[in-house]
């Protein structure tokens, strides 16, 4: 995957993440300030084209894990689709670049327990829950070592 800009790019998310990369993977001010936030590029499921999308982790041994929450929306949000497709994606975490895999957890006591530890160590994540009909899908993503 390349390192490219989105073909049509949001001047938040711009700023946002040259704040991230200026601060070691944390952001220094605005809504996300202080959150631990890596970017993933991902393969479009429909597109093929390549995708980067801004999240917050939490850590479960050496990998990385993120919440499908979409802020508590309906719908998954597409990047969860992309790796279901296609699991190998490349992250920035803290200025270092590493290919990983991605496992999506919908269903199940592993997907329960990342689930809880993962609003444990970033509580605002558990209204996301209480406002959506669906079970919100866990990701692991698992560096792949060089």
């Amino acid at each position: 995957m390349p390192d490219t800009a989105p073909a049509t790019t949001n001047p938040w998310e711009e700023t946002l993440i040259a704040d991230i990369r200026a601060n070691g993977g944390r952001p220094s001010s605005g809504p996300l300030a202080g959150h631990p936030l890596l970017l993933m590029w991902s393969t479009g499921a429909k597109t093929g084209q390549e995708r980067r999308s801004v999240l917050t982790y939490s850590r479960d041994g050496d990998d990385y894990i993120v919440a499908g929450s979409k802020s508590g929306a309906p719908t998954d949000p597409a990047w969860v689709a992309n790796v279901e497709k296609t699991p190998r994606v490349r992250l920035e975490i803290a200025g270092e670049t590493t290919e990983a895999t991605a496992s999506v957890e919908r269903t199940g006591p592993e997907r329960d327990r990342l689930w809880r530890a993962h609003v444990e160590a970033l509580p605002w994540f558990g209204k996301y829950e209480q406002t959506t009909d669906r079970v919100i899908p866990i990701v692991r993503l698992r560096p792949i070592a060089g």
